[in-house]
């Protein structure tokens, strides 16, 4: 209630300050972004639904099909054909399909069920939760260690992999981020996780992708460095992008242009640039996105083209956790998904891989680009609209039990402190929308 009430009184003391549409009459309308708040807050609940489908749908093949190089070998790669069809133990199944679904199908959770928090979605509700509770825009190293300290659980199973752990190992010796991702410190900072925890802060920068990318900075750093954190950089310019993508296109051109402007982020003679052209140039020559994944895999994995090496390092799985090979494979499901949510979902489940990593991340950006109806129309269903953070975090507020309702609201209050201090905006209350320039 007091951060509640907090906010309130800075709405109205920014409107009795400056008056928006006085602004507006001051400034040319293409130099100034004004948007609808409420609006805004369906696309967060479209987010926060659309991840929980992609994210559970991809946990039934997670780790399925990684390729045949090094001890572990998992045959041939998914295809179309598979869908619907007896899933296939994981490389940690013990000859057991996943638990989720029998089949490779759609995982839902209907209104009288609860969805689940996972690893692609539990670290970012913690940090929407810190920037909401420390009444910040830009957290600090001692709050990132705080909120990992107190929200990871230590001695359990804590749903932690490869750099995350070893970050939080670095967090309980008393190490404050961006040492823990520091390649000195962290020999896991390569890897995928990263990418999977901090898409959320561009939907927090609205399209400005530059403040996106700062307010993202420390909590990417806490885990990556170098190629993974530049695949980090790219996602959080998407989801930044998205508010100001031309709505009059299709879906399809919408995620042409949008990842077109991320590309800008990859450095041009790094590895996951290269990932970037070549698979949009597989793409964009027809075939079909099996062939374009084999292709990623022989490339990539076999062949270790454009400086992508982690084939030679022998790491257990043959890196199936790793940025690269992950980000080329989200690639497929973005590019051939075509904007359709439920073909990119399916796409991303049978790519292979950390499979639950592409889709939620995709379900994610889809589902606030859709809507909290868009989603529902998508599918032709109705969905729970709970979510049990406790299931992999630990002492949040009412027994760990939220709404996607009530996570969106929190994500337009962390929005109203950003605009006002990060992007030097207003909010007209009037007509309950944001209004603050462009990128210059």
């Amino acid at each position: 209630m007091k951060n509640t009430f907090f906010f309130c009184c800075l709405i109205v003391f920014l409107s009795c300050q400056q008056n928006p549409k006085q602004q507006s009459s001051q400034q040319p309308e293409n130099e100034k972004y004004v948007i609808d708040r409420e609006a805004y807050q369906n696309q967060l609940y479209g987010f926060w639904l659309g991840q929980c489908i992609a994210n559970w749908t991809g946990l039934v093949t997670e780790m399925d099909k990684i390729g045949n190089i090094g001890e572990i070998k998992t045959g041939k790669f998914y295809t179309r054909t598979d869908w619907g069809q007896p899933d296939q133990p994981s490389i940690w199944g013990e000859g057991v399909p996943s638990e989720l679904s029998a089949t490779i199908d759609f995982v839902f959770r209907d209104t009288t069920e609860i969805w689940g928090s996972d690893d692609d979605t539990d670290i970012e509700y913690m940090y929407q939760h810190l920037l909401y509770t420390n009444q910040t825009s830009i957290l600090t190293a001692e709050q990132i260690r705080e909120g990992w300290m107190k929200h990871i659980m230590a001695e359990e199973e804590n749903y932690l992999w490869v750099s995350n752990q070893r970050a939080f190992d670095l967090m309980q010796q008393g190490i404050l981020p961006p040492a823990t991702g520091n390649p000195a410190n962290n020999e896991h900072y390569e890897m995928i996780d990263a990418q999977l925890t901090t898409e959320i802060f561009g939907l927090f920068a609205p399209g400005r992708p530059d403040i996106a990318l700062k307010m993202a900075h420390l909590p990417i750093q806490t885990t990556a460095r170098q190629e993974s954190e530049s695949i980090s950089n790219f996602y959080v310019y998407m989801y930044s992008s998205a508010s100001i993508v031309d709505k009059e296109i299709s879906l399809k051109e919408q995620i042409k242009w949008m990842s077109e402007q991320a590309r800008t982020v990859l450095p041009d003679t790094t590895y996951p640039a290269k990932m970037f052209d070549y698979t949009k140039k597989l793409y964009q020559s027809g075939i079909p996105w099996e062939q374009t994944r084999d292709s990623i895999y022989e490339r990539y994995q076999v062949q270790q083209k454009d400086g992508y090496d982690i084939t030679s390092k022998d790491l257990y799985c043959n890196g199936c956790f790793a940025a690269g090979i992950n980000f080329a494979a989200s690639l497929v499901s973005l590019f051939y998904g075509e904007g359709d949510i439920k073909e990119t979902i399916k796409i991303g489940t049978l790519t292979g891989w950390d499979s639950d990593n592409p889709t939620a991340t995709w379900g994610g950006l889809l589902g606030f680009m859709l809507g909290k109806e868009g989603v529902e129309n998508a599918f032709g269903r109705k969905f729970s609209n709970r979510y049990n953070i406790h299931r992999t975090r630990q002492n949040f507020p009412n027994d760990g039990v939220d709404t996607f309702e009530h996570m969106a609201s929190t994500g337009i209050l962390i929005i109203d402190r950003v605009v006002t201090e990060e992007l030097r905006g207003t909010i007209d209350i009037e007509n309950n929308s944001w209004h603050f320039p462009v990128l210059q």
